[in-house]
């Protein structure tokens, strides 16, 4: 990448509407492009970045506008059904259509966007029954990580997850539910991190980000959230007494419930 070319990079996402974690990482990525491309080709030389540096390059834009889309789609700016238009992507994220290219394919892997031939690609718009069979994978995941993590439970794990479900009967309390929503995704992925390998918390993240709009929609009323963070106690309560087969218990029984909550929504949005 050109010097020219990063910094303008950095210029646009002063003024670009990017979260401001995802504006961080266009800047520091931006910056070190930058000083390798001038380390190897000062101003004045000629010639083309080393494969490596151009792979580096490609790679990192990759990752930060794949993110960044991702974002766009879980917070709803990106509405399910609507489509993706890489020109448009491109401009407003200030990269070549490339790097945007290659995230859209990436989140299809992941199964949040859906590309259809001759047409384009689109945030998937998921059925209410795929929804309640994601739950049930959900539920099945969810038991055997806290199963393992009863067997296990390190007294760090304990009081994070403590301190989560109190921070969550706050939350609810004051009828916050964007608050609770982002405590209770961060509830399963410590459950998943200090209970499950690698690949499992990636299944169970990329699960949790298919079913993001309706996990919402059922945790927006406070009984609600009462009821969703009693589950959490319970699974903690069997963790802390090292009761393998009670934590599994309450592990599934509280995805079913968010199966249920989700039933007594209205019709799926989209």
């Amino acid at each position: 990448m050109p010097a020219g070319r990063a910094a303008g990079l950095l210029s646009f996402i002063s003024v670009a509407p990017l979260s401001g974690e995802i504006a961080s990482m266009f800047r520091c990525r931006c910056k070190l492009l930058t000083i390798c491309t001038l380390s190897r080709h000062p101003p004045g030389m000629n010639g083309e970045p080393h494969d490596t540096l151009r792979l580096l390059r490609t790679a990192s834009l990759t990752s930060v506008v794949r993110q960044e889309i991702e974002r766009m789609i879980l917070e709803g700016r990106a509405p399910a059904g609507s489509r993706l238009n890489e020109q448009a992507l491109a401009a407003r994220l200030g990269v070549s259509r490339g790097p945007v290219r290659e995230a859209i394919r990436g989140l299809e892997h992941q199964g949040l966007v859906v590309t259809v031939v001759n047409q384009g690609s689109y945030v998937r718009k998921l059925s209410a029954e795929e929804a309640l069979e994601l739950y049930d994978l959900r539920a099945l995941l969810t038991g055997e990580a806290c199963a393992s993590l009863a067997v296990r439970l390190p007294e760090a794990a304990a009081e994070r997850l403590g301190a989560l479900v109190a921070a969550m009967e706050a939350a609810a309390a004051q009828e916050d539910a964007p608050g609770y929503y982002g405590l209770n995704i961060a509830f399963h992925a410590a459950l998943f991190e200090h209970g499950a390998g690698a690949r499992a918390q990636r299944i169970h993240a990329d699960l949790g980000k298919e079913l993001t709009l309706f996990r919402r929609r059922a945790l927006v009323q406070p009984e609600k959230m009462r009821e969703s963070n009693a589950e959490h106690a319970a699974i903690l309560a069997a963790l802390r007494a090292g009761d393998a087969a009670a934590a599994r218990a309450a592990g599934e029984a509280h995805i079913r419930g968010g199966k249920r909550r989700f039933g007594a929504t209205s019709a799926p949005p989209g």
